[in-house]
């Protein structure tokens, strides 16, 4: 297991819980995921073709739609696979963030720039935030309809702490840069 792609996982992981098509896959990741995952159709359909081909997950047509969807399942050799993978050790957690790039070497462009990207981090911490608090109401008022529900709680739990740490440090930084 030691050249596993973390796309595999996160597709069987998705799989684990229900079939889904390649778009149905992208719409999750864009969706669910996007706080702390991501993945283009370019990566996630030769990651559904190379499933298939190791048994991982199967794949059929959709006889009722009329746009041929393929319909991915996770197999059972997929879920040992995930199982497997799941109690290996973490290897990396990284953040990734250009507003934090650009304010590194914010010097270059000065004070103005670096708020305009500030503020605009800002922003979007804000459109996105209540649906994490959203997505919380909905999990703490069917805690036991799905026994995955206790396990989404906890990434949205730190998907909330995590953006309203973001907000906080925000007025911050637009302090620090107003007193120059």
């Amino acid at each position: 297991m030691a050249n596993e792609k973390k796309i595999d996982c996160v597709i069987l992981g998705l799989l684990s819980h229900e079939e889904l098509t390649g778009y149905e896959i992208k719409k999750r990741m864009d969706t669910t995921l996007k706080y702390f995952w991501s993945a283009s159709y370019g990566s996630i359909y030769p990651a559904l073709n190379d499933l298939v081909d190791r048994g991982l997950a199967t794949k059929r047509e959709d006889t009722e739609s009329k746009r041929n969807k393929l319909i991915y399942t996770i197999t059972e050799n997929g879920r040992i696979y995930l199982k497997k993978w799941l109690t290996l050790p973490i290897e990396k957690d990284e953040l990734r963030y250009e507003t934090l790039l650009k304010l590194f070497f914010g010097n270059e462009k000065g004070e103005e720039q670096a708020m305009i990207h500030i503020e605009a981090f800002e922003k979007r911490i804000k459109s996105e935030l209540p649906a994490l608090l959203s997505a919380k109401t909905i999990l703490n008022n069917s805690p036991n309809e799905d026994d995955t529900h206790k396990y989404y709680l906890l990434t949205v739990e730190f998907g909330i702490k995590t953006y309203q740490t973001y907000l906080e440090w925000c007025q911050e930084a637009k302090k620090i840069l107003t007193r120059g």
